[in-house]
């Protein structure tokens, strides 16, 4: 019998042949670490990803967790929010609320930080298509509190190309949004230099089916595409590539998933090199980890506490600067305050009691798991050698290429878990009869009639003379080669909707 990971890399018996340790933390190709001391300086970033319903009700959640001990906050939105439809869309009936909180104007926004300092906390939001308007209701609500904006920071998640090939909630054809893209990074270098403006993101396209490798390789070659396109508006590699950031899932295989971390941290220092970075900061990977949402079962729960938790040790053996940790409830509904406080208190009892933050690197010189690093690697570079070959992640997508992978990918690992070749405690072994019962989170239906009244009263009071000039403006600007965050801010700030501002750009960019 053979034994493999879930990428397929065959693991030996035994490993006997020593590493050459000569390479530290925080050194080029940072495959142990980006900073010397690690967690003994500053430990992860501890985020809980939350959001449904109003931005009100959001905010309460918010302010639990902060009072939990969590010390960053991560934004979930609604699917209309995500695809650039208002509360009141035709398209967002049955929606609204429910898979995150809903956005329709700088009112909202305003009423889901309310009471939070934006110059003191950082905030990641997993948006997309709608990144620049969400960013510009961010940038607005903060000028409003009058915090610097030369001060704030967090992540707009703004990454495209995996929406195309594994998640779907992209808005406008590939060219155009590529140029919305790169607009948020040329405005913010300027004007909100410590924001970072895309989470690289490998954590929906191994949700969707892919393998650690798979997850790695797309992942970078996505990378790799928008260094290009910020290269080709004439950015500099050294400013832009310190705000990229990246999102990683973490999965069962533990030592697959660490060496999965340490090789993406050597690949992407390598490529950025490459491509003309010379500042080892702009070098650097750093990453966002979240447990896997689709590794939890609905059968026997609380079987994915355990999940969790192990997933969120090999995160942080594997060097993770901000962490996720995913409610063991979440394979029937968004988490209750319950869970995502247990789910933060797992993170707060790796990084408190058991000692694996006390050294930089604990699992360096396995002989496994640098093997491992370098099996992953080399398996990720044939990818990407592909993708290059194909005219890179753009027409790797556009081709279907990366999507096919993906999709023979899940195919294999269901065929596994069906056959039992593949054990799942609870599904396919030690499987018990009957089903458990516990309290779930619901979100009701009424929440789009509360936000469709909103609407109304804002059309109601606001200028509206002022939006259409605004709108206008947008609409001129989107014709030009000009920067479209300043218009974007702009029209958020007379009150504009999401949606007025999506079809805004509909009109000129077309849908795909």
């Amino acid at each position: 019998m053979k034994y493999k990971t879930t990428s397929g890399i065959e693991i030996k018996e035994v490993y006997t042949e020593p590493k050459d340790l000569r390479e530290l933390p925080g050194e080029f190709p940072f495959t142990r670490g980006i900073r010397k001391d690690m967690y003994r300086g500053k430990l992860w970033t501890m985020r809980q990803y939350a959001g449904f319903s109003t931005a009100a009700e959001s905010n309460k959640r918010y302010h639990y967790l902060l009072k939990q001990g969590t010390t960053g906050l991560s934004v979930a939105f609604d699917l209309p929010t995500q695809i650039g439809y208002d509360s009141s869309h035709s398209l967002s009936e049955g929606e609204v609320g429910k898979v995150g909180v809903a956005i329709d104007s700088l009112q909202d926004m305003e009423e889901l930080f309310d009471g939070i300092d934006l110059e003191k906390i950082t905030t990641s939001m997993t948006i997309n298509a709608t990144a620049s308007i969400l960013l510009a209701m961010y940038i607005a609500r903060a000028k409003k509190q009058g915090a610097d904006l030369k001060k704030i920071s967090g992540t707009i998640q703004n990454d495209i190309l995996k929406e195309y090939a594994a998640r779907g909630t992209y808005i406008y054809p590939p060219k155009p949004s590529m140029r919305l893209i790169t607009d948020v990074f040329e405005y913010c270098s300027r004007e909100v230099p410590k924001w970072n403006t895309i989470s690289i993101s490998g954590y929906h396209i191994r949700e969707a089916g892919s393998t650690a490798v798979q997850e790695l390789a797309f992942t970078l070659a996505n990378g790799k595409a928008y260094l290009k396109a910020a290269l080709e508006k004439g950015l500099d590699i050294n400013i832009f590539a310190k705000r990229l950031s990246f999102f990683f899932n973490c999965h069962n295989n533990f030592f697959e998933e660490i060496g999965k971390f340490r090789a993406a941290r050597r690949m992407w220092a390598t490529l950025t090199k490459e491509l003309g970075a010379t500042d080892e900061k702009a070098q650097m990977l750093r990453f966002h980890t979240q447990t896997g949402g689709s590794t939890l079962t609905a059968q026997q729960p609380l079987n994915n506490v355990v999940r969790v938790s192990t997933q969120a040790l090999a995160a942080v053996l594997g060097g993770t600067q901000s962490l996720h940790t995913n409610g063991y409830d979440e394979a029937f509904s968004l988490p209750t305050e319950d869970a995502a406080k247990l789910a933060l208190r797992t993170q707060q009892i790796i990084a408190l009691e058991t000692g694996v933050t006390d050294t930089v690197d604990p699992l360096a010189g396995s002989y496994f798991v640098e093997s491992l690093t370098d099996e992953i690697e080399k398996a990720a570079w044939k990818y990407i050698e592909k993708i290059d070959a194909l005219g890179g992640a753009v027409a790797a997508i556009e081709s279907g290429y990366i999507q096919n992978e993906i999709a023979s990918s899940a195919y294999e690992y269901q065929t596994a878990v069906e056959s039992g070749d593949q054990k799942i405690v609870g599904v396919n072994s030690f499987k018990e009869l009957g089903e458990t019962q516990f309290e779930l989170f619901r979100v009701s239906d009424s929440i789009r009639e509360h936000q469709i009244k909103k609407l109304e009263n804002l059309k109601a009071s606001r200028n509206n003379e002022e939006v259409a000039g605004a709108l206008g403006a947008l609409k001129v600007a989107s014709q030009t080669s000009d920067n479209l965050m300043p218009h974007i801010i702009h029209a958020v700030e007379c009150y504009a909707t999401l949606g007025e501002i999506s079809d805004t750009l509909r009109a000129e960019f077309g849908e795909y």
